[in-house]
């Protein structure tokens, strides 16, 4: 017997080494889209989005663990995309959360997209898409800081012509 049998270690159809890398880099590229959001002082922030990408890596990884150990087999119904559509939902549920509606405002929408988003990076990590995860990851990044930047120079520039009218 040998050490890994002793303790319970599952043989993976992924390298184990490879599992520790795309959670490595789903934790990294969720926390780029996460650090973002700390500096904005949102309540989501770096530690919210590490653990939405690497729990959506986690899930996706143990999807494909499963569909290669049963899936093959005759009586299988396994559908991996049901997996994906969870955490998917899960992650959907979360960002919801982050969301706060006032009678004539909305806060916490921007949030919930980058935590959902952060889901799907690692979920494309989780399948290999590093590349993917990293530049949609960047992208959010640019959204969320260029944009922001626009929106407030664009409400600086309305707020004079709003106290007038008041």
């Amino acid at each position: 017997m040998d050490f890994s049998s002793a303790i319970g270690l599952v043989d993976t159809h992924t390298p184990q080494h490879i599992i520790f890398i795309r959670l490595i880099l789903a934790a990294l590229f969720g926390g780029m889209i996460g650090f973002e959001r700390e500096m904005h002082r949102e309540g989501a922030g770096l530690r919210t989005h590490i653990l939405i990408a690497m729990a959506a890596c986690l899930f996706t990884l143990l999807t494909i663990e499963l569909f290669e150990t049963f899936g093959g087999s005759p009586n299988s119904r396994a559908d991996p995309i049901r997996a994906v559509e969870a955490v998917t939902a899960g992650v959907a549920f979360l960002g919801a959360g982050a969301i706060f509606r006032r009678p004539h405002d909305v806060k916490g929408i921007t949030t919930g997209a980058g935590m959902w988003l952060a889901g799907a990076v690692g979920l494309a990590t989780a399948l290999g898409y590093y590349i993917v995860g990293f530049v949609t990851a960047i992208f959010a990044i640019i959204v969320l800081s260029v944009l922001q930047a626009l929106k407030t120079r664009i409400d600086s520039r309305a707020a004079p012509d709003q106290d007038e009218e008041h």
